[in-house]
């Protein structure tokens, strides 16, 4: 499976917490690459890897459930537009601390969504049912499949 197929299929897969998770990421990778072309130069490169970073974050902001998340998702709202405005200054500008700023802040709002999705996962493996074989007597087994494990 090639890196597109594998990572649409990990899109298409995922949930709602995994998704923010991995537009974090794509925005973090972004910021990243940004910097390394700004360093050597690489003019094209730099700006494509800004738009991009800007666009996970635009997805990001459009995501944002403003009657669920009251004043956390306003916040939200107000810390992607300036993440936004950080990021063309950076181009404008030529301004590595800008990007830096960026995947700082990234970073760190990722973390707390990794640590969210973490919970959840716990949380929901501790609410699933025990697995079949759990509850049946001891010493049988089931054959009421065709597959065995």
């Amino acid at each position: 499976m090639t890196g597109t197929a594998y990572l649409e299929a990990h899109v298409l897969a995922a949930d709602p917490l995994e998704l923010v998770c991995l537009l974090y990421q794509h925005a973090i990778d972004q910021a990243r690459d940004a910097r390394r072309y700004l360093a050597s130069g690489q003019i094209p490169e730099r700006c494509k890897a800004i738009t991009k970073a800007m666009a996970a974050i635009g997805e990001l902001s459009k995501s944002l459930d403003h009657q669920a998340g009251g004043a956390i998702s306003s916040n939200l709202e107000q810390l992607y537009y300036y993440l936004t405005v950080r990021l063309m200054e950076a181009n404008l500008r030529k301004d590595d601390k800008a990007l830096a700023e960026v995947e700082s802040l990234l970073e760190t709002l990722a973390s707390g969504w990794k640590e969210t999705r973490a919970r959840q996962t716990v949380a929901s493996e501790a609410l699933a049912p025990a697995p079949v074989e759990a509850w049946q007597p001891a010493g049988e087994t089931s054959n009421a499949h065709a597959w065995s494990a």
